[in-house]
């Protein structure tokens, strides 16, 4: 008999997308043979995606739906999905069909090879703003040169982890999720497989420019503490250069120039308060860490599930 597959779906604000995505991911799995699940994790959704999901629920008995309290976000959603759905493995993907139904059963036959985790990596192409793929090029190239792990551009939240990985997953209490990291960081047995991601049906995408710097900022203070290894050593460089004013400081009082720097004194202040402000912006996203961690409240809410 085939072993279980568990497939995890967070959703928000996609009442048109469900329809879609259902029947779709039905063709794939029905083929395969593998016995399956699908969870719906509504993520604070404001339109009717969470009656949309009751009424598919109904229909089935292999689909189900989670409906968190508020949008405690995309990360903690997931989560939320991989804690409460159970199989052999679970796959993890976006319910508006750019994460192709048609790739799961590659994922399912890496699976079976022996590999733990397979993960996917999208191919950008052309018909992809032009801004879209700089801004991801820039998130990627940030979380490599800042943290301590290795991300492969185009690395997706799409991926299949064994029940294994799984139990170790569930075990993690830090705050601040960055799934792709901590996926890489586990370790065991991975492989990546290059998709290309279709277009969205309905809606719009949900990361702004806003939410993708503030995504890349979490997942390099979660890894590495290098930006304040870095802030250490901008001090002392700055610190150091600060010492090549003395010969103009000692110049000016004797020859009488001292009202004429006035400008150079400006700007140097200016600058130097500027890069002390943001040496203390790292360490506050540190301490804040520490303060939202200290608090140990829980990923996610849940108002209601149909689940067991």
């Amino acid at each position: 008999m085939k072993r279980k597959v568990a497939i995890v779906i967070p959703v928000c604000n996609e009442q048109d997308n469900i329809p879609v995505i259902l029947p779709a991911l039905r063709q794939v799995m029905d083929q395969t043979g593998y016995p399956y699940s699908v969870t719906f994790i509504d993520d604070g959704s404001s339109d009717n995606t969470l009656e949309v999901l009751k009424t598919e629920a109904a229909k089935y008995n292999n689909v189900f739906y989670i409906g968190l309290s508020r949008n405690f976000g995309h990360q903690n959603a997931l989560k939320a999905g991989i804690d409460l759905a159970e199989g052999d493995c679970t796959i993890m993907m976006d319910g508006d069909m750019q994460h192709p139904p048609d790739l799961l059963p590659e994922l399912l036959k890496r699976w079976e090879e022996g590999y733990d985790i397979v993960y996917t990596i999208r191919r950008d192409h052309e018909e992809l703003p032009l801004m879209k793929r700089k801004t991801s090029n820039m998130f990627y190239d940030l979380i490599n040169n800042l943290s301590d792990i290795e991300l492969e551009q185009g690395t997706a939240d799409f991926r299949l982890m064994d029940g294994r990985v799984i139990e170790v997953f569930r075990a993690f209490k830090e705050t601040d999720l960055f799934l792709r990291g901590l996926v890489k960081w586990m370790g065991f047995r991975q492989i990546g497989i290059e998709y290309d991601p279709a277009m969205r049906t309905q809606g719009k995408s949900k990361y702004t420019m806003k939410k993708m710097i503030r995504f890349a900022l979490q997942g390099i203070t979660s890894f590495s503490t290098r930006p304040l290894y870095i802030a250490a050593y901008l001090g002392f460089v700055f610190s150091l250069l600060s010492l090549l004013y003395i010969p103009y400081i000692i110049y000016s009082y004797y020859f009488g120039h001292t009202i004429s720097g006035w400008a150079s004194i400006v700007a140097t202040i200016v600058f130097f308060g500027g890069l002390q402000l943001m040496i203390l912006g790292i360490i506050g996203m540190y301490l804040g860490k520490l303060f939202i961690q200290g608090k140990q409240r829980p990923h996610y809410i849940i108002r209601e599930t149909n689940m067991s």
